[in-house]
């Protein structure tokens, strides 16, 4: 029999304030029960024709089980940097390894009255073959942007990640 409770409640986080500086650590668990602020790692993967991957989360996901989402990633680690947890967060969740750095874009403050963390956002190619992780990843396809945004009212997605992404084309628009 498999476990079916969620995953990564133990993982330990740096909790962080309004400025983003370590003023401790907690089990990603009680982070997460607590309303503690910590750090998440949001990568946007595109393959080699500009596509990007979207996927759907498995229902043993500690935080938004079952949604969608247009960016692979997760929290940072203890002592992680953003860069290392997206990297090593997007070869994890793609199931590929040697992917080039992501490129940093941009962070925010990611706040709610359930959830609060300091979203770093980033971009990266990736391969078209992906072998993404079953523990996370319930269905994948990669879209053309015009695919996704015709799925943006139809499917339910994360709302972390769909606030990043309306964040990152105000972004583009005003570069």
């Amino acid at each position: 029999m498999t476990d079916q409770s969620p995953l990564s409640a133990d993982e330990l986080l740096d909790v962080v304030d309004e400025q983003d500086r370590v003023v401790g650590q907690a089990r990603r668990g009680r982070v997460y029960a607590e309303r503690l602020r910590h750090r998440c790692a949001f990568v946007l993967a595109r393959d080699d024709e500009g596509r990007v991957f979207v996927h759907r989360r498995t229902d043993r996901k500690l935080v938004f089980p079952s949604l969608y989402d247009m960016f692979v990633g997760g929290v940072v680690g203890a002592g992680e940097s953003y860069d290392e947890a997206a990297r090593r967060e997007a070869e994890e969740e793609l199931g590929v390894r040697g992917l080039p750095a992501p490129v940093p874009l941009f962070k925010f403050l990611y706040e709610t009255p359930e959830h609060t963390w300091w979203s770093a956002v980033y971009e990266v190619r990736c391969p078209r073959t992906v072998a993404p992780q079953a523990e996370e990843v319930a269905w994948h396809a990669f879209l053309t942007e015009d695919e996704l945004e015709s799925r943006l009212a139809e499917w339910e997605w994360v709302p972390d990640g769909f606030e990043a992404y309306r964040r990152l084309l105000a972004w583009r628009a005003a570069g």
